[in-house]
């Protein structure tokens, strides 16, 4: 909550709205975890085709930084 309100990072709420416009499904499972200086959202999707991604989204930014099929 600090984070958010400091400016660190946005609400989880903000990040999930960007994504589903980029990576379309159902987000199953988020995690929020400290990588080399600053928050990153781990997030799994289940995509319409049945596929789980994990996505890795810079919680400041919500820009996707990487997406890989599990």
């Amino acid at each position: 909550r600090q984070a958010v309100q400091s400016g660190e990072m946005l609400p989880m709420a903000a990040v999930l709205q960007r994504l589903e416009a980029e990576v379309p499904g159902r987000v199953i499972e988020v995690e929020l975890e400290p990588e080399e200086g600053r928050w990153i959202y781990e997030i799994r999707v289940l995509q319409t085709d049945g596929r789980l991604l994990k996505v890795k989204v810079d919680a400041r930014s919500s820009a996707v930084l990487r997406r890989q099929p599990r």
